[in-house]
């Protein structure tokens, strides 16, 4: 089968013929739909050089989904054909976080089939005709109405940001703001999810004019460029009280000064993105408890929640498909920010 392939770090992908995988028990292979391409796998083929639980070579592609190609010895649930979503975060499946689903924070990870990683993450990913999955537990049946094309994406763009909104429900009754710095892939999602689940006013913050528009037309109620008034517009739109939940999806410098100079009191900042800025925390700065956190990505119980969102209408990933065979130019028009919400891999 084909594959694209992340052969050493700092190295361009590329597109090759591997064997097909073959089931073990309680494994199963799907054949892949749509794959996501994520900016974190950027940042795999231009800055790691090491110092990850796991290393080169592999596959590609950690936003997975499609239908059930073959099933190994003991595998119940699930049988070929059935379209499914395939959760990222694979963890060791027996600690007590991975018994409630919590995979994403799985406190074995020497247990775990790569240590904090996943398909497209250390293991191979989607980025092929044919994807291994280790277990059928990390698979979730796609509701009626949603084809893995569009569900690919949910899987990370959609899930990270819903769990980094889900966990400050209760600081966005009416009459709050939530803002989402970054309306890309993520951010994009974090928007809608903000709306559909909520009841805040959101406010976007985007360096691209076409990204802010994207951002109104998915449901913010405003939509701001960053720079020197940012801040103060920010203020302005709260009545000068600042914002109950910041969503940073971008996780730069710049951004997290930003995110710390709206933040209300007694609010959350929630970083999101990996572009390796830092937030300092002292005393009155941000302003007082205010709550800082980073969150990776989400729980298998949260996939089910957004497939359910995006089966009903009520939140839909932006996608721009390219075949296997072009999948490194969806990498570049990726990193020269030519793609407006995801690019999605599409090998079937």
């Amino acid at each position: 089968m084909r594959a694209l392939r992340l052969p050493a770090w700092k190295s361009e992908p590329e597109l090759v013929e591997v064997p097909d995988p073959v089931p073990g028990p309680g494994q199963v292979v799907v054949k892949v739909g749509g794959a996501g391409a994520c900016h974190s796998d950027l940042h795999l083929m231009r800055d790691f050089t090491g110092g990850l639980p796991w290393e080169p070579p592999f596959t590609l592609g950690h936003e997975n989904a499609g239908w059930v190609h073959a099933v190994g010895a003991g595998v119940a649930g699930v049988e070929p054909g059935l379209p499914v979503a395939v959760y990222g975060p694979w963890g060791c499946g027996v600690c007590d976080r991975c018994r409630l689903g919590v995979e994403n924070y799985c406190e074995n990870p020497a247990g775990a089939p790569v240590p904090g990683g996943g398909g497209g993450l250390g293991l191979d990913g989607g980025m092929a005709d044919l994807l291994l999955v280790p277990d059928a537990r990390l698979l979730v049946p796609l509701p009626d109405g949603l084809d893995p094309v569009a569900a690919a994406p949910l899987t990370d763009a959609a899930l990270t940001p819903y769990h980094a909104v889900r966990r400050s429900w209760t600081k966005l009754p009416p009459g709050s703001t939530a803002v989402v710095i970054g309306v890309g892939g993520l951010g994009h999602m974090a928007v809608q999810i903000l709306k559909a689940t909520t009841a805040a006013r959101v406010i976007a913050v985007d360096t691209r004019e076409q990204a802010r528009a994207s951002a109104l037309r998915h449901g913010a109620d405003q939509a701001v460029a960053p720079g020197e008034r940012a801040a103060a517009e920010i203020r302005e739109a709260t009545g000068g009280r600042g914002a109950d939940v910041v969503v940073d999806c971008v996780g730069a410098q710049e951004t997290l000064a930003l995110a710390g100079a709206v933040a209300r009191m007694l609010g959350d900042v929630t970083i999101v993105g990996i572009a390796g800025g830092a937030l300092p925390v002292t005393f009155g700065s941000p302003p007082y408890e205010v709550s800082v956190q980073s969150t990776y990505w989400g729980t298998r119980p949260e996939l089910i929640e957004v497939l359910d969102l995006a089966a009903r209408g009520l939140i839909t990933a932006e996608v721009t498909t390219f075949p296997l065979e072009r999948a490194v130019e969806a990498y570049h028009r990726l990193e020269n920010g030519e793609i407006s919400g995801r690019a999605v891999i599409t090998p079937a």
